[in-house]
């Protein structure tokens, strides 16, 4: 038996490493569009997929040397190093959650006994039945951790990071998601055809290996009705991560919750007496998630409304939608509101009452957020305060208003992107030619903001980080700011400014591209945010940054920006 398990192990670590082969064996991983990603390029939070850019005026700031360049490409490295790995912790943790909430399914759950006693009895002995439900716990994050990997293998993590911000993808997913919500519902169930089912339910009879191996896959396909939306989720947000391994790490983590119990009870059949009876409250598991799917849904329509401008799901809309859905939420846990395969609640169960209680905090929270509180907690997942149109602590209503400098409204794409700014209380240029002529008349050195209208990881910064008022005072008077949103998408370059890149040999013609292409060749880097600090000829001064919530540290390499230019002057 040990060796068996030996084997199944080594298939796993050879699987993996197969993948990391696949994307190893030369230095370019894919070339999209003309533009070659490395195989040390961090691809997390990538919000647009460009064209390369080749400034025509000359101005490619040929003072960042090969060297700098060097030093620059192994600064963003490691900077976004930590920032990776809280990716993938983030998407792993999903991905249990994901898991444990799929056992407490009405196709899984009733299961637990069964499968159980299938082991202990057939087994003979206690000790083989425990080898067989470890087995049986094996395949079933095998067969996961495989489909998370083909999903990576089938596009590529570069082709994954583009459906972050293309709006027919996003729309896409949000239409999936309403459709995993409603069969969450009730309305109707996702399933496998029968005759696939039937096949592999027959393979479940054989004996050995193979027998546990079909058992695995026959929970996986059973259980699609209840799991598909959970496991389409995690996926999607997976896969809109960026990270290469990203969906076969959810999956480990949806897997690895899932299998885990079943294990457990094997070994410890006596723990059974203590599972709570089937019933109407697995039901309620899934009309939850029916709304949180749905609230979810409403990320992902969020995403293509900034892209594209339509300036139809503002923040305000966006928290009254929010604060709707919870509030059902709330009403149906505490009963005054049942779906047509729903039992009657005689009376509330503990664990059901705080719950509610939850949702309901939850929903009171998110109230004074329609009158422009920050709600930090939620602000990466929330559209961008400079949307909202009612901010009471502006004043006044239009709480997208920025009050800066008087000439703020003369500059390049002001007028363009202050009515619908990310953040508030900065006085940001939107160019970085003219940015970087204004930290030369103020001898000020250049912060650059590499954002994203859909960048969470940006908003989050913003909402945690920019808020401070140490750091907001910091930026306001001893930096010229410029923010480069690089997935802009609606704002065309003019006729003069458009050219053929001598790369892709395609045109440049959107804002969007311009930045996202500068940030790649200057910095080595395509994840979002990212934060440069430049001297008034566009030298890096010092190891850019990409998001760091801790404020003292930020708040530090903000002050090493400064100390550097001063050093330098």
């Amino acid at each position: 038996m040990k060796n068996k398990i030996r084997v199944l192990l080594a298939l796993l670590y050879v699987s993996f490493m197969a993948v990391s082969a696949a994307y190893g064996q030369s230095d370019t991983l894919l070339s999209v569009e003309g533009l070659e990603f490395s195989d040390g390029a961090d691809t997390s939070q990538l919000m647009e997929v460009p064209d390369d850019l080749e400034f025509s005026d000359g101005q490619a700031d040929e003072s960042l040397s090969g060297d700098t360049a060097t030093v620059s490409s192994a600064a963003v490295d490691a900077s976004q190093g930590s920032g990776d790995k809280q990716s993938m912790w983030g998407i792993f943790i999903a991905g249990l959650i994901g898991g444990f909430a799929a056992f407490l399914m009405p196709c899984i759950f009733p299961m637990v006994p069964l499968t159980v006693s299938f082991f202990t009895k057939k087994a003979g002995s206690r000790s083989k039945g425990v080898s067989q439900a470890l087995l049986y716990g094996l395949f079933i994050i095998v067969i996961y951790v495989a489909l998370g990997m083909l999903i990576t293998i089938a596009f590529g993590a570069e082709a994954l990071n583009a459906l972050s911000t293309n709006g027919i993808f996003n729309f896409f997913f949000f239409l999936l998601l309403v459709v995993f919500a409603a069969s969450f519902f009730g309305v109707f169930e996702i399933t496998l055809p029968s005759s696939f089912v039937n096949k592999i339910d027959a393979g479940s009879d054989r004996g050995g290996l193979v027998g546990l191996f079909f058992m695995s896959a026959s929970l996986a396909v059973v259980s699609f009705s209840c799991t598909g939306p959970i496991i389409g989720t995690l996926l999607v947000e997976a896969a809109t991560k960026g990270e290469r391994l990203g969906p076969a790490i959810g999956m480990f983590g949806f897997s690895l919750a899932l299998a885990v119990p079943f294990v457990l009870f094997a070994m410890f059949p006596s723990m059974l007496k203590s599972l709570p009876k089937s019933g109407g409250w697995l039901n309620s598991v899934k009309v939850v998630l029916g709304f949180l799917e749905l609230a979810l849904a409403l990320k992902f329509l969020s995403n293509v409304d900034l892209a594209y401008n339509w300036q139809f799901l503002d923040r305000e809309v966006f928290l009254a939608l929010w604060i709707t859905i919870f509030g059902l939420m709330g009403l149906y846990l505490i009963g005054k509101i049942r779906f047509a395969h729903d039992s009657p609640l005689d009376f509330l169960s503990v664990p059901r009452t705080v719950l509610s209680i939850l949702v309901f905090s939850f929903v009171v929270y998110m109230i004074p957020g329609m009158w422009g509180a920050p709600l930090k907690s939620i602000a990466a997942f929330l559209p961008p305060i400079g949307t909202q149109d009612f901010d009471l602590a502006a004043g006044v209503q239009g709480g997208a208003q920025f009050h800066g400098s008087t000439d703020a409204s003369a500059r390049k794409h002001y007028t363009h992107f202050h009515s619908r700014a990310t953040i508030k209380g900065f006085d940001p240029y939107y160019d970085y030619e003219e940015a970087l002529a204004a930290a030369k008349a103020q001898d000020k050195p250049l912060l650059i903001d590499f954002t994203g209208w859909t960048c969470v990881n940006c908003r989050k910064m913003e909402a945690g980080v920019w808020s401070d008022p140490m750091v907001k005072n910091m930026i306001n008077t001893e930096f010229i700011l410029v923010e480069l949103y690089v997935d802009e998408h609606d704002l065309k370059l003019p006729e003069n400014e458009q050219y053929v890149s001598s790369h892709s040999g395609k045109k440049i013609n959107t804002v969007g591209k311009k930045n996202t292409d500068f940030q790649i060749t200057r910095f080595q880097s395509n994840s979002q945010p990212l934060y440069a600090i430049v001297d008034n000829s566009g030298g890096l001064l010092v190891p850019t940054s990409g998001a760091n919530y801790d404020i003292v540290q930020y708040t530090a390499f903000l002050q090493s920006g400064i100390d550097a230019y001063k050093a330098n002057k």
